[in-house]
């Protein structure tokens, strides 16, 4: 069973800014949830209805739709800077 992503349009533009090297390495991490969405390095977020995955220095924030088999990306970025706006995270995960 293999999970289509989906990005959010903000969440692609964080990815599209990236270095290259880091880019690769973040899509390489995103494109693995396809196979197996919540491996064990994720973790469910207890302030949202998301997951988080740590990829060097930075966390791609997540929800899972197991009804229809895809994953929506909301955010990338590095550590310090993921969690600030939590409100925004919420109104990307449920536009």
């Amino acid at each position: 069973m293999t999970y289509g992503i989906d990005f959010h349009p903000a969440a692609e533009r964080e990815l599209e800014k990236l270095s290259t090297k880091d880019r690769e390495k973040v899509v390489t991490g995103i494109e693995a949830l396809s196979h197996n969405p919540r491996p064990p390095k994720s973790e469910k977020m207890s302030a949202l209805d998301a997951y988080r995955l740590r990829i060097g220095d930075y966390r791609v924030i997540y929800s899972i739709e197991d009804q229809i088999l895809v994953i929506l990306v909301v955010k990338v970025a590095k550590r310090k800077d993921a969690y600030r706006d939590l409100p925004a995270i919420r109104k990307r995960l449920n536009a």
